[in-house]
């Protein structure tokens, strides 16, 4: 949590200097966005948009001596897990930092907060992973800054929102970016799936969430289908009963995301094509892995009606030999000749919110 910490913490007394600090004027002017502690005022933490969070304090990050017990401090969370999320990343950027508290801030260090704390931390644990919950289009920034994966909300916002072409203008984005977002369709901060992607949109996005390039976070209670979101402060949730089917459908999923070409292959995107009379290709994104031998291919529907397609495939190597094509999350099984798939590409006919995720054999 990089932007603030609790009104009880240690900090507040022992290192005051940490904080964005106020005035007594500041306290009784306005008492929702400061706290009496001792004899300092402290800041409410805060975003540039919102008014300030009465529960936690906000933290300087101008401040080297709060920038060095920092790095000591996630250091040693580094020595015991793989990796950490850091909420609100972006929060503490130097122009955004600027943005929300002025004066008050001080004098800018030369240096960006999280190139600092990240570099100093990778000194000593390489292989730890730092994933940013980063909002207003700074992934890109924070991923130079040192950031392994960063949240891709833009995605989630398009496959709840928008079209299937929104989509797919997403996925053209260069690969070296792609691989460094974290793609999702629950979090602690969003509607539970079974609410923002009722019934079998949620399925459709799952899928296409779990497929693409780059990390992936899933949610407690997301494969049972539980609908309450519980404020985070509360260490219980009311009982939900599971939803069976959704339960069925992630246990196929889950397995499939262990194929050697979704954790390690190369991804394309891939073209789809449609007919003069009929656009509902539009409707539908497709996209493959490719790994050694094995080759899988994705396409999902996100729409609420039914489309057609032909999906062109990139192997040149499919000519001349015939391939089975398996459907790992359903029933389907089909034999199409290689060089009919890379003249005229894969029919595809899927239903409203249908997907397929086939793997390709001679």
């Amino acid at each position: 949590m990089p932007n603030h910490v609790a009104p009880d913490h240690p900090w507040v007394t022992e290192h005051p200097e940490y904080f964005i600090q106020g005035s007594a004027e500041d306290l009784a002017r306005d008492p929702a966005s400061y706290i009496a502690a001792g004899a300092y005022v402290i800041a409410c933490g805060k975003d540039p948009y919102f008014p300030a969070w009465p529960d936690v304090v906000q933290l300087n990050v101008f401040d080297l001596g709060l920038r060095a017990t920092i790095i000591a401090t996630v250091s040693d969370i580094a020595s015991q897990c793989d990796g950490m999320r850091c909420d609100m990343a972006m929060l503490v950027n130097t122009t955004i930092f600027q943005r929300t508290w002025g004066e008050r801030a001080g004098t800018a260090p030369p240096t960006e907060y999280w190139y600092d704390v990240i570099g100093s931390v990778k000194t000593i644990y390489p292989q730890v992973r730092f994933i940013a919950e980063v909002y207003w289009d700074m992934e890109w920034e924070l991923q130079q800054l040192g950031f392994d994966f960063c949240y891709d909300k833009r995605l989630y916002d398009r496959l709840e929102h928008e079209s299937a072409s929104s989509v797919r203008g997403h996925l053209l984005a260069d690969s070296a970016y792609q691989e460094k977002l974290l793609r999702f369709v629950e979090n602690h901060d969003e509607p539970r799936t079974v609410v923002a992607f009722p019934g079998a949109k949620g399925r459709v996005a799952a899928v296409a969430s779990l497929t693409l390039p780059g990390g992936k976070l899933v949610y407690h209670g997301q494969f049972e289908g539980r609908s309450v979101r519980p404020p985070v402060f509360l260490r219980r949730q009311p009982t939900e009963t599971a939803d069976r089917a959704l339960l069925e459908f992630y246990q196929r999923l889950l397995p499939a995301l262990r194929l050697p070409a979704l954790r390690a292959g190369s991804w394309s995107l891939c073209e789809d094509r449609g007919w003069p009379d009929n656009p509902s290709h539009e409707h539908l994104v497709a996209w493959c892995w490719r790994h050694e031998t094995q080759r899988v291919l994705v396409v999902v529907n996100l729409s609420d009606s039914a489309a057609q397609a032909l999906v062109m495939l990139p192997w040149p190597d499919l000519a001349d030999q015939s391939w089975n094509l398996h459907d790992l999350l359903g029933d389907t099984q089909l034999q199409r000749d290689g060089n009919m798939l890379l003249q005229e590409g894969l029919y595809v006919a899927l239903g409203a919110w249908g997907y397929h995720l086939f793997t390709l054999t001679p």
